[in-house]
């Protein structure tokens, strides 16, 4: 159950309905009053970190909201679609007006007009697919290669290797409003994972713990991040199950782990990308939806109208169109969304 309530409603425990609970479970996104903690930190589907609503509210953790419900579609439409020829695709990067750069289970990747031409296209340098890519602010391409262990550029027609990482294997990849490089990666034996600030293919900052010793990210599987106007990194969690946003010293801000009366599947977040209202997005592959966040937490909406399959990698553009990858369908969606449609 979520309560909702308010300026004049009394915040009531999402169990019982009791009156002003002194609890919140952080990973359940849930009111708990003292009778009820039990009850709930019994069910081991789900880790839980139950602290006092006073702490909660203190170090900003979300507050979800909804209608009557459960339900906060955004008006949404397509504007155009892209079929990019890959069996499975993975990635999408917006160049200018008129381009896109994309990726899939090929080790070429191809840039489409906004008709739906190819106007080009490079191989990898180790002829693996891309696990994600990026552009840079003055158009440079570059990919992350999982198995060959190398953050790639392409730029004046060749392809050149800009970081060999030794004993580390990177997943996603961004470009920071600094103009420094993001990327997410996994230790040799899949044991550790943390994201990697560079700056001119030289490290920068290392982010992988919280302040309590504990790994942030999940080990191993996909991990696709952006960075929000606010400079906090947000990473897409597939195998935790969940959005991680830390601010730009690393600190843990919140975590989203999707919201159960929205999602008939297990939150699958793959994609991920932020707007120029600082909104942060998540793709959600196996419930065909994104997921609108405020930039402090707060689920806004989502958008599952425009006949998704299995979203995969996104990116918005300057005017906030959102480019959604579709895995299951190699197709590119321009898709424009508006406020909630209530």
């Amino acid at each position: 159950m979520t309560s909702q309530f308010s300026a004049q409603d009394v915040l009531r425990c999402d169990q019982c309905e009791a009156p002003v609970p002194s609890l919140y479970c952080i990973p359940c996104q849930v009111n708990l009053c003292k009778d009820c903690v039990e009850e709930h930190v019994v069910d081991e589907s789900n880790e839980h970190n139950v602290v006092s609503t006073k702490h909660r509210l203190s170090t900003h953790y979300p507050e979800f909201s909804s209608t009557t419900e459960g339900k906060m579609p955004y008006k949404s439409w397509i504007l155009s679609v892209i079929d990019t020829g890959y069996k499975e695709l993975y990635s999408v990067a917006w160049l200018n007006d008129e381009e896109i750069w994309t990726s899939g289970k090929d080790k070429v990747l191809k840039l489409f007009n906004s008709e739906g031409y190819v106007v080009d296209t490079f191989q990898t340098k180790s002829g693996n697919a891309p696990s994600d890519i990026t552009v840079t602010q003055t158009g440079t391409v570059i990919y992350a290669d999982y198995s060959a262990e190398t953050i790639n550029e392409a730029r004046n027609a060749k392809v050149y290797v800009a970081i060999h990482l030794l004993g580390w294997k990177p997943h996603g990849v961004c470009i920071s409003s600094s103009g420094d490089l993001l990327v997410t990666m996994d230790s040799y034996d899949n044991k550790q994972t943390k994201v990697m600030c560079y700056s001119e293919s030289l490290e920068k900052q290392s982010i992988q713990w919280d302040n309590r010793g504990q790994l942030l990210y999940s080990c191993g599987g996909i991990k696709c991040l952006d960075e929000n106007r606010n400079l906090d990194i947000c990473v897409a969690d597939y195998d935790a199950r969940a959005v991680v946003v830390v601010n730009a010293t690393g600190n843990l801000r919140f975590k989203y782990t999707g919201v159960p009366s929205l999602n008939k599947n297990p939150f699958d977040p793959v994609g991920i990308s932020t707007d120029s209202h600082g909104r942060i997005l998540a793709a959600d592959c196996d419930n065909n939806l994104i997921h609108i966040l405020d930039q402090d937490g707060p689920l806004l909406g989502y958008i599952d109208n425009c006949d998704l399959r299995a979203p995969w990698g996104i990116c918005v553009d300057f005017y906030d169109n959102l480019y959604v990858a579709e895995n299951a369908t190699g197709r590119v969606k321009k898709i424009k969304y508006d406020e909630l449609s209530y």
